[in-house]
């Protein structure tokens, strides 16, 4: 039977990990330190996805880029000894990755976390061994340009016709389109469905344990158109 995407890369933040409550309360926090003009939660779910540099400036594009550093420190405190216990892989996680490693699927993960944060998060939830390779928004350029999915299709060899990006912000899905690769969204992280759709993706689906049935609705539209 065909496959269309034997590469299958995956957002981590709100599309495998249920983060998104605790970024927005340590970004809020951090904020609140340095006493910066106040964001609303809806802001900050905005720029989730994004490197924490890119998510700066997009928060604040009036204020120095030399309070950048202050605010980093700030979140990283907040989000490290305070909110990072508060996040849970999303239910159904483990056991869909570990069908689509059955179905021969290559996963890999790009994501604006930090090297250190998704380290952390692969060996704290045991998810490090089913990743081929993963990039960070620290090794590369940030999303949504391409370079972290490009460079994912390199080092594992495959073409971005080969390759589906699965997220949860239109980030994700903006870096699939520059790269030419196929996108999936999830629709349970920290963008609305409605902003997903703008950017046009194979589909939106409510639960990542609907993924393995769709793939093999596709796989078996393709086997019968020959």
């Amino acid at each position: 039977m065909s496959r269309p995407w034997p590469l299958l890369v995956f957002d981590w933040d709100g599309t495998l990990m249920d983060s998104t409550t605790a970024i927005v309360r340590a970004a809020q926090a951090a904020i609140a330190d340095l006493g910066l003009p106040l964001r609303s939660d809806a802001d900050i779910c905005g720029i989730i996805g994004l490197g924490l540099r890119e998510s700066w400036e997009t928060l604040f594009p009036e204020l120095d880029a030399d309070a950048y550093e202050d605010f980093v420190d700030s979140y990283r405190d907040h989000f490290l000894l305070r909110e990072r216990a508060r996040s849970r892989l999303y239910p159904g996680v483990r056991e869909v990755l570990v069908v689509l490693r059955e179905r021969d699927c290559r996963l890999a993960v790009a994501t604006g976390k930090s090297r250190r944060g998704l380290d952390y998060d692969l060996e704290s939830t045991g998810l490090g061994e089913l990743f081929d390779a993963t990039r960070t928004a620290d090794e590369t350029r940030s999303k949504p340009h391409p370079e972290m999915l490009l460079d994912l299709m390199a080092h594992l060899g495959f073409g971005p016709e080969q390759t589906l990006m699965v997220g949860d912000t239109e980030f994700d899905l903006q870096m699939a389109q520059a790269a030419g690769a196929s996108a999936l969204a999830l629709t349970w992280g920290a963008h609305p469905e409605s902003r997903l759709r703008a950017h046009g993706p194979a589909a939106c689906l409510d639960d990542i344990g609907q993924i393995p049935a769709w793939l093999e609705q596709i796989e078996a539209e393709l086997a019968e158109g020959g």
